[in-house]
């Protein structure tokens, strides 16, 4: 790596796939009770994740960012593992249409609550969780969380 720390293998993987999966020098993953930042020989460690900021620090300056959802994390033997049930590269959020996507995620979740719709609740629910998260983490890294 460019500031010759030492690498580990990283995986970030959606029921979809993984969206990431090579070398880095330090992961930070959004876990229950706060951040957990992980560099090479980490001790072993499982953990559940919360929606938000998933950061893989390549090297140098080169730092990747996703908005995952929740999911759970293992470290072990100089590999970490983040499986999470959704992730979006922030390079590729478009603010205005996720903004669009929790707009209409409430306004069908507050018809479901008023019984003029027989949508899924659930499915409501996380659709908007899903778009404030993209917005959250669009926010936090362009600097106006």
């Amino acid at each position: 790596m460019a500031d010759g720390h030492p690498s580990f293998d990283v995986s970030v993987v959606t029921p979809d796939g993984p969206v990431y999966q090579g070398k880095a020098e330090m992961l930070i993953v959004p876990g229950q009770d706060g951040e957990i930042g992980v560099l090479a020989r980490h001790a072993p460690l499982v953990a559940t994740l919360k929606a938000g900021s998933t950061r893989v620090h390549l090297g140098g300056k080169e730092v990747l960012e996703f908005a995952t959802g929740p999911g759970f994390f293992k470290v072990e033997a100089d590999t970490a593992l983040a499986l999470v049930d959704e992730a979006v590269n922030i390079r590729q959020i478009d603010e205005a249409r996720a903004t669009a996507q929790l707009e209409a995620a409430r306004a069908d979740l507050e018809k479901i609550e008023a019984g003029e719709s027989k949508g899924d609740r659930w499915q409501a629910e996380q659709r908007i969780l899903h778009a404030q998260n993209q917005l959250d983490v669009l926010g936090h890294a362009t600097g106006r969380a």
